[in-house]
């Protein structure tokens, strides 16, 4: 028996796409269904508003001013506070926070020049003394 052909062409072998494109779409669907999203915990920020018509007043609340330098300086209430590690404030801004009334905020006031850790510090140490208000004081710049 000879299987050969006779007429001494060669057929290529052809590569069906298809079923590989099958496997492929299945395997997407599969890992887009099993994929889980974590929600990464963060601190709450309020951020300032600006009225700048004026004709809502503002409402009064307990609040927390805390200062950061541009040389790292960190003052609570125009108390300093001895250390610049986020338990130190954290237990300064404890102490700082009032017996009774509603819940603070704390302000941070943050010299331009600051640095970034410095703030984050007091951010982390808001969030250990169980304030989790915090807004930032800011300037408007003067219009030329």
């Amino acid at each position: 028996m000879n299987f050969h052909h006779s007429s001494g062409q060669r057929h290529e072998p052809e590569i069906n796409l298809v079923p590989l494109i099958d496997v492929m779409l299945v395997i997407i669907i599969f890992l887009m269904m099993t994929t889980t999203f974590n929600k990464t915990a963060g601190l709450e920020i309020s951020l300032p508003t600006a009225n700048p018509d004026g004709s809502k007043t503002p409402v009064v609340t307990a609040e927390i001013i805390v200062a950061v330098t541009s040389t790292g300086s960190i003052i609570i209430n125009g108390r300093s506070v001895s250390g610049s590690n986020v338990d130190a404030i954290a237990a300064a801004l404890a102490n700082a926070r009032p017996a009774k009334g509603p819940e603070p905020v704390v302000i941070i006031n943050a010299d331009a020049q600051a640095a970034h850790q410095h703030v984050i510090n007091v951010m982390q140490a808001s969030q250990r003394a169980g304030l989790p208000r915090v807004s930032f004081a800011t300037r408007q710049e003067r219009q030329r």
